[in-house]
């Protein structure tokens, strides 16, 4: 089995090593991180040469960081990159020209259906509980989901809002500046909730890490155990994401997040309380004449204008 140091990332082993490098190991550090996919490409007495330093203190710094030579770190290298790309390589090769719309149709969504089942599947009943948990006893609950995940991150966030106080989304404009800043206030009596998938983000990764050296608890939702946040997270979801034609998939992480939600909900004793104030809260800023859908009086009850967007 692993250990947990070989599941790291380089960008992770390399942050890890950093305070103890020599100066001469952190400018090749800083050269990778700056150039990861440069790096990737070059011989060691290439990269020695660009750094300035010795092909003997290339070595060492690669056995600094955790592996045991330059050809390993290297290949760890390459291997991230390699993940990355991957979205890119399964369009390349298994793309159907013969394919018509309706059955890309079908098939993306019989692939959500696999992912949904089989993240259905995967949940563990204690780990849930933990979840669920979490949330409720957390004085501040922050959300962090940068690309593609601040979408379920802003799902998460208006549906635990029904039914809880102090839930803040750290997806702004500003980006993640705002998060970090905002982080700094946390305490042990908060939870961070990170959500990731591929292709990875290292900002929410790095914020996840400022929360857990806040004493803050991390509850990540992600694709699975060799995910970067896991190193982070005290509490874990998974989800599958297979998609052929993306990164990943982005159903099965909104599914998880309306589920973990809804668990929330049940566990909430004012339910229907919370529920009205929230109802009475919006109901004013519903169209009149469409706040209840379809009228319970049916055809007749329908007003003469058609609703926005129809066609008359």
């Amino acid at each position: 089995m692993a250990s947990d140091h070989e599941e790291l990332s380089v960008a992770q082993r390399i942050a890890q090593a950093f305070p103890a490098l020599s100066s001469a190991h952190r400018d090749v550090a800083r050269f990778v991180l700056d150039h990861p996919l440069r790096a990737a490409t070059l011989p060691v007495n290439e990269l020695a040469d660009l750094v300035g330093v010795s092909v003997a203190t290339a070595n060492r710094f690669a056995r600094a960081v955790g592996y045991e030579g330059y050809a390993k770190f290297r290949a760890a290298l390459v291997l991230g990159y390699e993940k990355a790309l991957a979205p890119v390589e399964k369009l390349r090769g298994g793309r159907d020209q013969t394919a018509t719309a309706s059955g890309i149709l079908d098939g993306a969504l019989a692939d959500i259906v696999r992912n949904i089942e089989a993240t259905r599947r995967g949940l563990d009943g204690q780990t849930c509980a933990q979840a669920v948990e979490a949330i409720r006893r957390a004085r501040r609950v922050y959300i962090v989901g940068l690309g593609s995940s601040s979408w379920p991150a802003g799902i998460l966030a208006r549906n635990l809002d029904v039914n809880r106080e102090d839930v803040h989304l750290l997806a702004t404009l500003e980006g993640p500046g705002f998060a970090a800043r905002t982080l700094r206030r946390l305490t042990t009596d908060d939870l961070v909730i990170a959500l990731a998938t591929p292709r990875y983000f290292a900002d929410t990764v790095r914020l996840a890490e400022i929360a857990r050296k806040h004493g803050a608890a991390v509850l990540a939702l992600t694709d699975g155990p060799h995910s970067p946040l896991v190193a982070t997270a005290t509490i874990a979801l998974y989800v599958q994401t297979d998609c052929h034609y993306f990164a990943a998939s982005d159903a099965s992480l909104t599914a998880l997040v309306e589920a973990l939600a809804s668990a929330f909900a049940h566990a909430t004793v004012d339910l229907v309380p919370a529920a009205t104030r929230v109802t009475e809260a919006v109901l004013p800023w519903l169209d009149r004449d469409y706040a209840a859908w379809p009228p319970q009086g049916g055809t007749d009850d329908l007003p003469d204008t058609p609703p926005p967007g129809t066609v008359p």
